[in-house]
């Protein structure tokens, strides 16, 4: 029953009841051909669609028609029945399907009408009377051949509305390929609503535009409900194969059966991969070389595999094989397929199928006797297998000829040579000649079903050098065991060596002395004959562990000499020849109620039985060395010296000790234990140790110190006398110098600035007229020092003596001085310069008359000494006597 939708009449069924669709003459399996829209108008039906032709084409649960196999149509239009069926009510519907081919499609394109689509249309829903609806068109797509040729703008269909009688519509389209990129490649007619395509379609960018279409009044009111174009581009076969690789590598191992795996080929087309254009088919074009068979190999024309189907692929025959591989769409259609070609490069990997080959069946060698690590021979073999590979190394092994073990044969990795190696000392007496067996085969065993012998065998003929060896005692090293104290002059042991070569003449062995660190022994040179030159002690440095070794050489006169050494070995028997002595030399004990004991150990460079037990006494003379002291042995080598009295006197005392020795006969010495009594602290430290040790100074001691003492003393004395004669001549030389120029120069070292003495404000003509001598009360206002007190506010100071006795400078100096070192006011030391200034111009004259005076010899001018610092100068220059 139809139904009603706000007004609307709605009817269950298939929009249309013929379908027309254009298509191409191959259909592939599964391709889309149409969709058959199916109205359920708002019921949920479950409708199941199904093929009048079920082997050709089928439909889907959506309504879309396929392809169910690849199949070619024929020039005629292919017509077919389409069934809906609802599942619960067994109710069916059916609609007719029209396939037409694209070819005939463009050929009668220019005189068939052009399709209309109509739009739906309905009565005003306001209207009081309701009319049937017209049912909405599901709209066959619209298949268009990609790369027409034209004429463009090229008409498809015309949309058209049946209001159009009594409205001006306009007709638009919209979607992707119209108004959305890429643009402008569908076109309509507003007024007609002719819709064009405007250049040719490329399925290879795009396969499908799905367009919508519109109708609107003159005042943009839409008039219809939009309806959805779908336009396919219908593939043509108008690219080429193309190879993922233009050459392509592969690997197959010789030998391989028919029927192995080698390699894939892939090649890709841009066309409808599930269309005829885009089905590939492969085979082979060529192979080279040829041989053994031109048709080596084989390959898939579906999936491009490569496989082996001949037998006799040899690698040292052909080592690689290049196929030209062609691909061809249209499933290899010759004549309407497109090609393309790709090379694949087979390279046969080598297997173990040649076993390594001696170059001859004898090799000869030779080696010197009593060498090692000497290469004798090189075996040669021949492999054909691929180079520096498992299956081309070779590994030699002896078979026979070497029961010792004296030879091996090692492999040179890069020319696969066997080098026969010697590892022991092969002697010429012994073996002159050696004839080895050997055998040669890979690292990998040989490939199955191959008949060559897995090994290869050959001879080596080795002949030994004889050499001049070198001699050898016979034992070494010799032992020999002699009691100590042999004088020089004995004979000791005869110690000889063998030559041995046998079949060389030579002269006897010549002997002589390599080692020996105590110089005891020399040896003849002719017959070995070992005899003393010194005595033999067991407790010298050189020996170690009672035994001495020396080393002796032989020499013979072959060619090279050659010579060889040997070791006595002496094994020395102690005998009682050294006496025990008192360890240690020193001890100390503290003065204590019950006096300490000493211990004492006696040492013996003798062994047992020449050593201890020993015996401990004290001698009988001096009579204090009892009467103080006592001795006791604790053990065979320890005894303790204790002190018989409660007190005796800090000091060092001398303990004569005797000490006997176990041997036969005894030995005894009298030893000397030097003992230091003293008080001790809490810790057992000597205090008095300074008075003991002065009182233990002996008088070479004594005498050796005061001798030091007298040497420190004379050479202090020298030292003064030798600085008192150096300070005489100074002051003598000074005395030669011209006091004219001089002096000034003595006065300018107290670093004296100033504008001279004529700037001074002291009258230093009162040293040559004191009777005249001016007070300072009359003394020019102005004229001062500038190191002078001003005159104003100047403090009380003692009064200096106007005038000097008449002709006693000394007393003139004298009261001055006394006048100046009591004058708080007077200026520094340096400034009294004025008194020497002796220069030109000075109104004071020259000082130097006080030694020109011929009464100056006999002036005492010792009381200079007497006024001070300032004149110790002219103390030492007039003081002193004659001097």
């Amino acid at each position: 029953m139809p139904t009603t939708c706000e007004g609307i009449l709605c009817k269950t069924g298939f929009s249309e009841d013929v379908y027309n669709a254009v298509i191409s003459r191959s259909v592939r399996e599964g391709q889309s051909l149409l969709n058959a829209r199916f109205r359920n108008c708002g019921e949920n039906r479950k409708v199941q669609f199904e093929s009048s032709k079920p082997e050709d084409f089928t439909a889907g649960e959506d309504g879309v028609i396929y392809a169910a196999r690849s199949l070619q149509l024929s020039t005629e239009p292919t017509e077919f029945i389409v069934y809906a069926k609802d599942k619960e009510t067994q109710e069916e519907w059916h609609m007719t399907v029209k396939l037409t081919l694209e070819s005939a499609f463009t050929e009668d394109s220019d005189q068939k009408k052009i399709e209309e689509i109509v739009f739906p249309w309905q009565e005003n829903k306001h209207s009081s009377h309701l009319k049937r609806q017209k049912r909405d068109w599901v709209i066959p797509p619209i298949n268009l051949p990609e790369n027409s040729r034209g004429p463009f703008p090229q008409e498809l269909v015309r949309i058209r509305s049946d209001r159009d009688k009594s409205l001006s519509l306009r007709y638009s389209v919209t979607g992707p390929g119209a108004d959305q990129p890429p643009t402008g490649i569908f076109i309509i007619n507003p007024i007609s609503g002719q819709l064009s395509v405007t250049k040719p379609l490329d399925r290879e960018q795009i396969a499908s535009f799905h367009l919508r279409a519109h109708a609107v009044d003159v005042n943009g009111n839409q008039v219809e409900n939009p309806i959805d174009i779908v336009i396919n581009v219908i593939d043509m076969n108008d690219n080429r194969p193309e190879f993922l690789h233009q050459v392509w590598n592969g690997t197959v191992a010789e030998g391989s059966k028919p029927g192995t795996y080698v390699m894939t080929v892939t090649a890709i087309d841009a066309d409808d991969p599930n269309a005829l254009n885009g089905m590939l088919r492969y085979r082979i074009l060529s192979q080279a070389p040829s041989s053994p068979s031109p048709n080596m190999f084989t390959i898939n024309n579906e999936t491009g595999d490569i496989i082996t189907v001949a037998a006799g692929l040899d690698r040292e025959k052909v080592q690689q094989y290049t196929l030209i591989i062609q691909a061809t769409d249209m499933e290899g259609n010759p004549t309407y397929g497109l090609s393309n070609t790709a090379t694949a490069v087979i390279t046969v990997t080598d297997v173990n199928d040649n076993p390594p080959e001696f170059t001859a069946m004898t090799f000869y060698g030779e080696v010197p006797e009593n060498r090692v690590d000497v290469i004798v021979a090189n075996l040669t073999v021949t492999d054909k297998d691929q180079p520096h590979t498992p299956a081309w190394n070779a590994v030699y092994r002896m078979t026979g000829g070497d029961p010792t073990g004296r030879f091996t044969i090692l492999t040179d990795p890069n020319s696969n040579d066997g080098l026969v190696t010697v590892v022991k000392p092969i002697d010429f007496e012994t073996n002159r000649m050696f004839v080895l067996t050997v055998a040669a085969e890979n690292q990998v065993p040989l490939a199955k079903g191959i008949q060559h012998p897995p090994q290869s065998t050959a001879t080596v003929s080795i002949t030994v050098i004889d050499v001049n060896e070198s001699p050898y005692f016979v034992p070494n090293p010799k032992l020999i065991r002699q009691e100590e104290g042999l004088l020089a002059g004995n004979l000791l042991t005869s110690f000889t060596a063998q030559d041995p070569d046998r079949y060389m003449q030579q002269t006897t062995l010549r002997y002589s002395k390599l080692s020996d660190p105590a110089n005891w022994l020399k040896i003849d040179p002719v017959n070995g004959q070992i005899t003393t030159t010194a005595v033999l002690d067991r407790e010298s440095l050189y020996v170690q562990n009672n035994m001495y070794n020396a080393t002796f050489l032989a020499s013979d006169n072959g060619i090279p000499p050659m010579s060889g050494t040997g070791t006595l070995q002496i094994y020395l028997l102690d005998i009682n020849d050294n006496a025990p002595q008192v360890n240690p030399k020193e001890a100390t004990t503290c003065e204590t109620p019950q006096p300490n004991a000493i211990n004492i150990t006696a040492t013996d460079p003798d062994i047992d039985p020449n050593a201890g037990p020993f015996a401990f006494e004290l001698p009988d003379s001096p009579a204090s060395i009892k009467r103080n002291w006592t001795i006791i042995r604790i053990s065979g080598d320890h005894a303790q010296l204790s002190l018989r009295l409660r007190f005796l006197e800090a000091g060092i005392y001398d303990v004569p000790v005797i000490i006997t020795d176990s041997g036969n006969p005894h030995a005894s010495s009298t030893s000397v234990l030097k003992v230091k009594f003293c008080q001790c602290d809490i810790n057992g430290d000597c205090t008095d140790i300074d008075r003991i040790v002065g009182a233990g100074l002996g008088t070479g001691a004594i005498i050796a110190i005061l001798l030091c003492i007298i040497i420190l003393l004379i050479l202090v004395l020298m030292f003064v006398v030798w600085m008192k004669r150096r300070d005489k001549e100074r002051q003598a030389k000074q005395l030669l110098i011209d006091p004219e120029d001089d002096v000034r120069d003595n006065i300018l070292k107290y670093d004296e600035e100033g504008g001279g003495e004529e700037d001074q404000d002291y009258d230093l003509s009162q040293l040559q007229q004191p009777d005249t001598v001016e007070p300072d009360a009359i003394k020019p206002v102005g004229i001062r020092r500038l190191d002078e007190r001003p005159i104003h506010a100047e403090p009380q100071y003692p009064v200096r003596s106007a005038a000097p006795h008449p002709g006693d400078i000394g007393d003139f100096i004298n009261e001055g001085l006394k006048a100046a070192d009591n004058d708080p006011t007077a200026p520094p030391y340096d400034s009294l310069l004025v008194f020497d200034y002796e220069g030109s111009g000075s109104t004071a004259g020259s000082l130097s008359s006080l030694n020109s005076s011929s009464s100056g010899g006999e002036q005492d001018y010792d009381y200079l000494n007497d006024w001070g610092p300032r004149f110790k100068k002219l103390a030492d220059m007039y003081g002193g006597g004659d001097d």
